[in-house]
């Protein structure tokens, strides 16, 4: 049994070197690959996830913009509708404004007329009144004249 604790130890000590030499590899692997990869890609993820951010925050900004520009339309329509239902309601007043005055237009000339038309029928009352008379004046000569002449 010594004989395997002296081969043992033999081993140990030739694996010191090793164990040594692992150890430094080991730690020239954290200090020059390992550290720098890991700030690396550490930078590399805060720059991805930073320009999602950027990303989502732009498309937010746009989102709101869009929303701002629809409220403008939407304002701006409202606005256009006013005015063309206030040019309407105007032009609606400048008709019904046109129409009353063409309706007493007419009803001025319907008046006029109608005084025209009681005067000449008036005058034609009073002309047939005296043809009338003048006829009947004729009638009555004509009928007692021939009466008369056949009594004589």
């Amino acid at each position: 049994m010594d004989e395997t604790l002296k081969q043992l130890g033999g081993l140990l000590l030739g694996a010191i070197p090793t164990v040594i030499f692992l150890l430094a590899l080991y730690a020239l692997y954290t200090v020059l690959l390992h550290k720098p990869l890991v700030r690396v890609l550490a930078e590399r993820r805060a720059k991805t996830e930073g320009a999602i951010e950027k990303a989502r925050a732009d498309v937010a900004a746009a989102e709101a913009r869009t929303a701002e520009y629809e409220q403008r339309m939407r304002e701006a329509r409202a606005a256009l509708f006013k005015t063309q239902e206030a040019r309407r309601q105007q032009a609606l007043q400048i008709r019904a404004a046109a129409v009353a005055e063409a309706r007493a237009k007419a009803q001025k000339q319907i008046e006029q007329a109608r005084t025209a038309i009681e005067k000449d029928k008036t005058e034609a009352q009073a002309a047939l009144t005296a043809e009338a008379g003048k006829l009947a004046t004729e009638i009555i000569r004509t009928v007692l004249s021939p009466a008369t002449a056949g009594a004589r």
